[in-house]
């Protein structure tokens, strides 16, 4: 019987308007990302940290997001599945649309704790669930932006 383990990689996102330290950031995100596949049997090998850096950019703008993706191509990565603590700060509007496709055709599996482990490529719930996240993640930055303005 294999007793491998599932090796991960966890993209995390730091950005300025919530007034967090990255380092506090980082580490309740990280948190949360191996709790959810600690409990699968899984391993964190791989962390990609973008820090001040707005969810509104593509992932490829994004320093590490496209150190992530480079990466996922790589058939000799050591990782085999993503966990995504928190994906309304990983994805904005469409962009879970334009990235899952990715990972998925590189074979990398996609967890995120809302489904409370790995996103169903077939499945056109966790697609549509995945979608909310970034319309949702889009209108609280517009939020912010407002309020923003309005304190100036």
């Amino acid at each position: 019987m294999s007793t491998a383990r599932l090796a991960c990689a966890a993209y995390i996102r730091t950005s300025t308007d919530d007034q967090q330290s990255p380092e506090d950031s980082r580490r309740w995100q990280l948190d949360i990302a191996t709790r959810l596949v600690g409990s699968a049997g899984g391993q964190i090998v791989a962390v990609y940290h973008d820090i001040d850096v707005t969810r509104e950019l593509p992932w490829s703008r994004r320093p590490e997001a496209s150190r992530l993706l480079k990466d996922a191509a790589d058939p000799k990565r050591r990782w085999s599945a993503l966990v995504i603590a928190e994906p309304q700060r990983a994805f904005s509007g469409g962009q879970f649309q334009l990235v899952f496709p990715q990972l998925t055709h590189y074979g990398v599996e996609l967890w995120v704790p809302e489904l409370g482990g790995r996103i169903d490529p077939d499945s056109e719930g966790h697609e549509m669930l995945m979608s909310l996240f970034g319309g949702l993640s889009k209108a609280e930055r517009r939020r912010l932006q407002i309020r923003t303005r309005n304190a100036m």
